[in-house]
C-alpha cells in the first residue's frame, strides 16, 4: 500500500495550543495510525489531557501492530489512555480535566475509526465526495453545547468511543481534525479543499491560511491520502 499524509496544528488566536495530533507510519506492515485529541475548554490542563490520551493510544497502537485493528483493540487502547489520564489528574491534585479523541488506523486496505466528542473524521472518496463522517458526540444544554463523551476525570462511563470500519480504494482521503478546524469554514469549502488534486501538505496549508482568518480557536489536522492498495 502507498499512501502520504501531512500534519497541521496552530494555537491560533489563543495563548497556548490545547490539541495535539500524533501519527505512526510503518509502511513495510501496510500499517497507518493517526490521532487528534483537543483538550476541553472551561477547564485546566487541556493541553496535559489531550496530550496524555493521544500519546498513551500511539504507544498502545506501536506496541500491537500485529494485532487485529477492531473494535477490542480500540477499546484495549482507550482503556489504557484512561488509565493514564487519570493517573496524571491525580498527581496534580485531582484536577478536573478533559479531552475529546478522534483517531483512525490503517491495517492492510482496512480502516478503523474511533472518536469521543466533537474533533472529526472525514473519509472522502473520488466522484463521492464524503461517504462518512463522524457524528458529534455533543448535546444542548439551555443553548450551550455540551460535550456528551470524551476523557474527563472521573467519569469513565463517557470515555467509550464510538468505531466505524471500512475497506479503502485508491485515492481515498481520511481527514482527522478538531473543531477549530472545520468551524473555521463552511461543511462545502472543506470538502473542495480535500476534494483539490494537491498533496495532503498543499491542502492544509489553504486550512492553515483559513483558519488563521477565521478561526477563533486552536486548529489542528491530519490529512492521509490513498495512492496505492
Amino acid at each position: 500500500m502507498l499512501m502520504k499524509y501531512g500534519t497541521l496544528t496552530q494555537k491560533g488566536v489563543r495563548r497556548n495550543n490545547e490539541d495535539c495530533i500524533q501519527a505512526i507510519s510503518h509502511p513495510e506492515e501496510n500499517s497507518w495510525m493517526g490521532i487528534v485529541c483537543d483538550g476541553m475548554g472551561g477547564h485546566s490542563k487541556g493541553e496535559l489531557a489531550s496530550q496524555t490520551v493521544a500519546e498513551t493510544i500511539t504507544r498502545y497502537w506501536e506496541k500491537h501492530l500485529n494485532y487485529k485493528d477492531d473494535q477490542t483493540k480500540v477499546k484495549k487502547a482507550c482503556q489504557a489512555a484512561y488509565r493514564c489520564f487519570s493517573q496524571r489528574a491525580e498527581n496534580i491534585g485531582n484536577m478536573e480535566m478533559g479531552t475529546t479523541m478522534v483517531m483512525a488506523s490503517i491495517q492492510n486496505a482496512h480502516l478503523t475509526i474511533a472518536h469521543v466528542g466533537d474533533s472529526r473524521c472525514y473519509h472522502f472518496r473520488k466522484k463521492e465526495d464524503c461517504i462518512f463522517q463522524t457524528q458529534d458526540h455533543v448535546k444542548d444544554s439551555f443553548g450551550w453545547e455540551i460535550v456528551a463523551r470524551c476523557f474527563f476525570t472521573g467519569r469513565p462511563d463517557v470515555a467509550i468511543p464510538e468505531i466505524h470500519q471500512a475497506i479503502l480504494q485508491r485515492g481515498d482521503k481520511i481527514l482527522l481534525c478538531s473543531d477549530g478546524l472545520y468551524k473555521s469554514m463552511p461543511p462545502d469549502m472543506l470538502k473542495e479543499r480535500v476534494m483539490d488534486e494537491k498533496s495532503p501538505a498543499e491542502i492544509l496549508d489553504e486550512f492553515d491560511s483559513l483558519c488563521a482568518k477565521n478561526g477563533d480557536d486552536n486548529y489542528s489536522g491530519i490529512l492521509l491520502e490513498i495512492l496505492d492498495i
